[in-house]
């Protein structure tokens, strides 16, 4: 029997392609995209570009895997790969990181995801596309301590009721939830098994009131109904306006973690934020502690290309967090 796992990462992989654009418009939202801007170019016609850097082996659950190893945990990822040229370059990056990768399945005759960063300034827009595998959870040799599951297909709803029924037969294995999109498209009625399970869930105000299909803008109330569907931790972000957890006693907040210098790129902030949090939890601190780890990392991860550079180790973090600033505090709301 093998070693226990520490951290089990399990969601969608992808090869992400960042290119910088340079002769493009954004428009302000209209009457009709009361919240969306539009990017436009110039169509039938040749458009130059600043620079394209390829990053491997990310995505939301990669990004969790990668993330709690530099932080001293023991971490795997279960994903599906295809037998291209992508998916080897994924799978080297994982074992360069530390990564175990034992529980990665490689298709064969099946592509690799890959997918197109457009970006301008700080912000980006992601061109994706899942390929659809047959999703299954991995015969642990040891239940792990905690799965972390975060991104997957369309034809995923079957592996998460896998997943909860897993979660109801090993009371001992705690799952973090950070869901992507498909997963909050779905609502809480279709994944409720899976929220009934879930000890400690991630997302970001507006994503808590599309899940819950509700208007309401008092942070209490999100925190309160998305805790109602199971969660025994909920964790609500809220951009520059920090974060807030709830945990059935205690609603805490917390300010972002000052940037040393403007974002150059946002990908995978939301990813360090909730791995980060996760992980304290997994070495044993509380949740008060957990939520001053998270927003350290996601300030790093935004200082550089791609959601992984900027993850720090256990030592970096803390030396942020021992020079952190008078209003860098928790405070009970």
């Amino acid at each position: 029997m093998g070693k226990q796992l520490d951290f089990v990462a399990v969601g969608d992989i992808t090869t992400d392609a960042f290119i910088q654009l340079k002769d493009v418009k954004i428009e302000d939202p209209d009457e009709h995209n009361k919240n969306q801007k539009m990017i436009c170019m110039r169509f039938g016609d040749k458009i130059e570009y600043e620079d394209v850097v390829v990053v491997t082996a990310v995505g939301n659950s990669p990004n969790a895997a990668v993330s709690a190893h530099r932080l001293g945990l023991h971490s795997a990822i279960a994903t599906n790969l295809g037998d291209d040229k992508f998916g080897v370059e994924d799978l080297e990056t994982l074992q360069n990181e530390g990564v175990n990768t034992d529980y990665v399945t490689v298709h064969k005759g099946k592509k690799s995801n890959y997918h197109y960063v457009l970006r301008y300034e700080a912000e980006r827009t992601i061109l994706v596309k899942h390929h659809e595998y047959d999703y299954k959870l991995p015969d642990f040799d040891m239940p792990p301590k905690w799965l972390y599951l975060s991104s997957l297909g369309e034809n995923s709803v079957p592996f998460h009721n896998e997943i909860a029924d897993y979660l109801k037969k090993n009371k001992d294995v705690k799952l973090a939830f950070q869901p992507g999109t498909f997963q909050i498209r779905l609502g809480h009625e279709t994944l409720k098994d899976l929220y009934a399970e879930t000890e400690l869930f991630f997302c970001n105000k507006e994503e808590s009131k599309r899940i819950l299909d509700i208007k309401e803008d008092d942070i209490k109330e999100l925190l309160n109904g998305m805790r109602n569907l199971g969660p025994k931790i909920v964790v609500i972000t809220d951009g520059i306006d920090g974060a807030y957890v709830y945990d059935g006693s205690d609603v805490w907040h917390m300010p972002m973690y000052p940037d040393p210098g403007p974002p150059v790129d946002r990908t995978g902030a939301g990813d360090s934020f909730s791995s980060t949090f996760t992980s304290a939890l997994a070495l044993g601190h509380d949740v008060k502690t957990a939520l001053s780890w998270g927003p350290i990392n996601s300030m790093n991860v935004v200082q550089y290309i791609g959601a992984q550079k900027g993850l720090l180790d256990l030592n970096a973090l803390k030396e942020l967090l021992a020079n952190k600033p008078e209003n860098y505090v928790a405070k009970k709301i």
